[in-house]
């Protein structure tokens, strides 16, 4: 080990690249040693990490800083300096030094709910054991995405007025409901304000698991419907208007996510594989059109199609890799009641659509083959 230290050293006083390169990798490899937090905390080594570490991530290529990462994740003696710089880099090697790294306090979390991108601070949402300055943050921001994460993230505790406020937003913001409901400090009184606002099976939940009284249920069903339709006939107050305002909620949530992605530089062709995987149909339909600038009704014609190479064009043209795209079918059909058709046959004849021509062939064809025919 001591050989290991020395070799760690002199590279340390070479100035080449690539020496500065074999630097941070034999850095990255001794976490794996098991002495190695031992070895961390000696002088030397802290002068070396304190001294030259920051420049040679700066420097570093990007699967060096995520595998870098993913081995400070959990230890408390790095640097602060480096563990901050790493928390704010892209998603992918932030994302384990926001959920564990015990160097970030609450200071720091606070700052990358407002620097940091939507996604970093959906990860600061979810890390476990939030302080209440953290979580006042992120109900001050009120961004629906890390609200929700907020709400799901049941290794953190919420205080009454937490709680409140949270069943408050629900009613603006659907995808907080499901959470809520199985919140351990959901009272008697939030259940019942968040019963207007939930689908039969969620209610069904919060009556099993409360003992909410009939006529107050009641009079706040009909309170919200009041209030919902403004004296608009025939409105049924658990059906039609509610869902269509929560699907009205949702669409916007998503609007807003899309534009916060855009906007930080974020949204990129791998998202729309994860929100297939959270179940996300129209999050992925809408990250689609937005990626290839198409019109979202041609996106949707697409999915609900019979011809899933249109669907191939236009993942296609926004870089989708071939050897993604059946997973990309298959979990588009599942949310999408089988659409679009075509079976394993379409899936074959789909596949010609990646090549070999460039992503703006296929964006040129996709446009075409999905504008109506004049006539």
């Amino acid at each position: 080990m001591l050989a290991r230290t020395e070799e760690i050293l002199s590279l340390a006083r070479s100035k080449t690249p690539a020496d500065r390169e074999r630097l941070l990798l034999a850095v990255v490899d001794l976490c794996d040693v098991a002495e190695s937090a031992q070895i961390m905390s000696a002088p030397a080594v802290q002068d070396l990490l304190n001294s030259i570490f920051m420049s040679l991530v700066v420097e570093a290529e990007r699967d060096i800083r995520r595998r870098l990462a993913e081995k400070l994740a959990n230890v408390d003696w790095a640097p602060a300096a480096l563990i901050n710089v790493l928390a704010l880099d892209d998603i992918e090697i932030a994302r384990p030094i926001i959920a564990s790294s015990p160097l970030l306090d609450d200071q720091d979390l606070v700052r990358l709910l407002i620097e940091a991108t939507i996604e970093h601070q959906i990860e600061v949402a979810r890390r476990p054991g939030l302080a209440p300055p953290v979580v006042s943050a992120i109900l001050q921001q009120g961004e629906p995405a890390v609200l929700t994460a907020l709400a799901g993230n049941v290794q953190t505790a919420l205080g009454p007025e937490d709680m409140a406020l949270l069943v408050k937003a629900a009613r603006r913001v659907a995808a907080l409901r499901s959470p809520l409901v199985r919140r351990p400090e959901l009272t008697d009184d939030l259940a019942l304000q968040l019963y207007v606002w939930v689908g039969q099976a969620l209610r069904q939940a919060l009556t099993t698991r409360f003992r909410l009284d009939p006529v107050a249920l009641e009079a706040a069903l009909g309170q919200a419907v009041g209030e919902a339709h403004a004296g608009a006939p025939g409105a049924d107050p658990t059906a039609d208007a509610i869902v269509w305002e929560q699907d009205d909620e949702r669409e916007e949530m998503e609007r807003r996510l899309i534009s916060k992605l855009v906007a930080a530089g974020q949204l990129r062709p791998g998202y729309l594989l994860r929100a297939l995987r959270e179940g996300k149909l129209s999050l992925f339909a809408g990250a689609l059109a937005t990626l290839g600038d198409f019109p979202p009704e041609m996106v949707r014609r697409a999915l609900d199609g019979e011809q899933p190479e249109h669907l191939a064009l236009a993942c296609a043209a926004v870089n989708i890799d071939r050897s993604a795209f059946p997973t990309i079918l298959e979990l588009v059909r599942e949310l999408n009641g089988g659409k679009p058709g075509g079976g394993s046959d379409g899936l074959r004849r789909a596949l010609s659509a990646f090549g070999p021509f460039a992503p703006d062939l296929a964006a040129m064809a996709f446009r075409r083959t999905m504008t109506p025919k004049a006539g």
